[in-house]
């Protein structure tokens, strides 16, 4: 239930919907047009050392110079975001990310990926409510080009989904899924 003395970047890191009509609603645009700003001078950057002080500055947390990153990258938020090391993200991947984002260490995505951790209630009268539930890339895994992950989706260590693929299930270690919706293809 949604309790407005407390923050709603918390309540959103704790799952809860979050209403239209939620008192602190407008936080979630404030937020996201500072963020929007920071993302504009990332994509602007080609100093891979800027590009990565710049998402640590979007996610508030400190970017491995390991990881790489192409521009342009899109963060709604970004604070829910955590980066492991040695990741590699491509050109033009979307990060949706009230609801959490994690991509653990040697994680690819490849160009055009799609990380949802937001969606909306099928019912007409309750659509415009937020439902956040966290996204979680274990490490090694690898995302194909213009694939998306929705909401609630965790991908096992070692796994692959193929380019165009939308994961709204769990993927297991160690397997290859492909498909809309994306489906076990095979054992790795």
């Amino acid at each position: 239930m949604n309790t407005p003395d407390k923050d709603i970047f918390e309540r959103l890191r704790n799952g809860e919907i979050i209403s239209p009509a939620d008192p602190q609603v407008s936080q979630l645009r404030e937020k996201s047009y500072a963020t929007i700003k920071l993302v504009q001078q990332m994509n602007n950057s080609s100093n891979p050392g800027e590009i990565r002080n710049i998402l640590g500055q979007i996610t508030g947390k400190e970017i491995d110079e390991s990881t790489a990153v192409f521009p342009p990258l899109y963060i709604n938020y970004g604070k829910n975001t955590k980066i492991g090391k040695n990741v590699f993200i491509n050109f033009g991947c979307t990060f949706l990310d009230l609801g959490g984002i994690t991509l653990e260490d040697n994680v690819m995505l490849a160009p055009g990926v799609k990380l949802l951790s937001e969606g909306h209630p099928l019912s007409p009268e309750n659509r415009h409510s937020l439902i956040p539930q966290p996204i979680h890339i274990g490490k090694n895994a690898w995302i194909g080009a213009n694939a998306t992950i929705l909401q609630g989706v965790t991908i096992g260590e070692n796994s692959v989904v193929a380019a165009g693929a939308v994961v709204s299930k769990d993927v297991p270690a160690n397997t290859v899924v492909g498909g809309i919706p994306a489906k076990f293809i095979k054992s790795i």
